[in-house]
């Protein structure tokens, strides 16, 4: 069973259906929750590196409130979205759970791990950064210009929001978007405009909001980012770095917001020698 294959599921949390993909096996029963990123739905987690994390753990990905096919209206605040991901990981049973947080979902986990620490036994924060973190709440209009960018030149707005304007950039992102493509049957409601300006709302906000003591953080925590990320600035990482003691930083060279896809076999074997530690 690889993750193009591998069948939806869901789970009710106060009426709403909350739809979900999980992979593989725990021999620690301590599984990956995968948080995603903004305008994501479950059709865009990387094949390869939930193929590569669940060769040896269970890992799950699910639809926030009101993304993809869960139903609800989607909250405009990171708080809520972590409120939801919380509940989430308790109606599926668990009391010990890996956070795997990319961007949008690298600030949810950073909430989670505030509010829930004993939910939480080790964490990796990619292409994220801490609340009030360096150009973040300028990020809507980034966003928005290469949305159209994409519309006009029918290509992924990612083709242009995650990956460098070179020959290594442009060959990572083709390779990626294709990968996103492989699963055939069975896919993910596509995420709606009105959706997306309240992911964007939120993290406007999570930029403007007061800065969180991130000190209190005691598990490991793995911190992971490309050195050109026109998204969340590298010096964001830089900062959880200095903020969180019990953390390592990996720096991609020549790479944006999407590192780990394009750096994904590296990625993954670095991450996976993080959880077994």
């Amino acid at each position: 069973m690889n993750f193009k294959n591998v069948k939806t599921q869901s789970v009710n949390i106060g009426g709403t259906e909350f739809f979900y993909r999980k992979l593989g096996e725990s021999n620690s029963g301590i599984p990956i929750i995968f948080l995603n990123h903004l305008s994501a739905t479950m059709d865009d987690c990387d094949p390869r590196i939930i193929d590569g994390l669940a060769s040896e753990y269970s890992i799950i990905c699910f639809d926030n409130r009101g993304i993809g096919s869960t139903e609800g209206t989607t909250p405009k605040t990171v708080a809520e979205m972590a409120t939801d991901a919380i509940a989430f990981i308790k109606a599926l049973g668990y009391q010990k759970v890996d956070l795997f947080g990319f961007s949008l979902g690298g600030f949810v986990s950073q909430e989670i791990l505030l509010r829930e620490p004993q939910l939480v036994r080790k964490a990796i924060l990619a292409g994220t950064g801490p609340a009030e973190g360096e150009a973040i709440s300028k990020m809507t209009p980034v966003v928005i210009k290469d949305v159209i960018k994409g519309k006009f030149t029918f290509r992924n707005e990612k083709f242009y929001l995650f990956f460098n304007r070179n020959a290594n950039g442009r060959k990572a992102a083709k390779s990626y978007l294709g990968r996103l493509k492989e699963r055939k049957e069975n896919k993910d409601k596509a995420l709606k405009m009105k959706h997306l300006t309240c992911q964007l709302d939120a993290i406007k906000a999570w930029g403007l909001q007061a800065p969180q003591d991130l000190s209190v953080i005691k598990q490991p925590i793995l911190i992971v980012n490309g050195e050109n990320d026109k998204m969340v600035p590298i010096n964001n990482s830089y900062e959880l770095k200095k903020r969180i003691k019990n953390s390592e930083l990996i720096i991609y060279k020549d790479a944006g917001h999407g590192s780990i896809f394009q750096n994904h076999e590296d990625f993954v074997k670095k991450s996976l020698a993080f959880l077994a530690e």
